[in-house]
């Protein structure tokens, strides 16, 4: 059985009532994967606004698996310390990584957020020799759009990342960059400019899901107007 974990920040963790991207994935290979697989993680809950607390179970569907390593407010600077542990503990064979945007816009700049994603990587291949992961770049967001220097730090760590890929992919623990969803548009495909809608749920899982198709002959291409 192939056990995915997504690992991801507030973008991936979504809030109360959502479906999440992790959602529209699951669906996708529910329909498309032709063997075994379970979505799993070390937490469960979504973000709860009313609260302002990561501790909702609000699901917009509750039979969906929910298991995943993301959090409202965390990166790679926050997670690479805790991946050894999450991919031994729910013996994770495929990481699917959305990671970068909070890093650049708190914690780090390019270089140092692409030597935590080293780390990150290093860590989990700690836990699994044989881990797989599929990184995804940071995506459009609203302050890229209205601040030059953020956007230019996005635009460098996006360039390190697929060098990191690049200089850490190997045969028994391969690396994946997706590209970019493509015609993602921050004022259709998110309900602030940053967190993606319905719309960018499914641009966002499809980045995934046809990058894994096209490199590995996983799954099938991700049919966009799936519910």
């Amino acid at each position: 059985m192939l056990r995915f974990m997504p690992v991801g920040d507030s973008q991936t963790i979504g809030s109360a009532g959502e479906h999440t991207w992790r959602y529209r994935m699951w669906q996708h290979l529910r329909t498309t994967y032709g063997g075994p697989f379970r979505i799993v993680g070390p937490r469960e809950t979504l973000y709860d606004k009313a609260t302002d607390a990561p501790d909702s179970y609000e699901y917009a569907d509750p039979d969906f698996p929910r298991g995943h390593l993301a959090g409202w407010g965390e990166g790679w600077f926050h997670l690479a310390p805790q991946i050894a542990e999450a991919v031994r503990t729910q013996r994770a064979d495929v990481l699917l990584v959305s990671l970068g945007l909070i890093d650049l816009g708190f914690y780090t700049d390019a270089d140092g957020t692409a030597a935590n994603a080293r780390a990150f990587i290093s860590e989990a291949r700690s836990a699994n020799p044989r881990v797989a992961m599929v990184l995804l770049p940071v995506i459009p967001n609203v302050r890229a759009h209205t601040d030059a220097p953020f956007a230019a730090e996005v635009a460098r760590f996006n360039e390190l990342l697929a060098k990191v890929a690049a200089d850490l992919d190997e045969p028994r623990s391969p690396l994946l960059l997706t590209s970019p969803p493509p015609s993602y548009d921050v004022h259709l495909d998110t309900y602030d400019g940053t967190h993606p809608n319905a719309s960018g749920e499914h641009k966002l899982a499809a980045a995934f899901a046809d990058a894994m198709h096209q490199a590995w002959d996983l799954g099938e291409p991700y049919a966009h107007g799936s519910p």
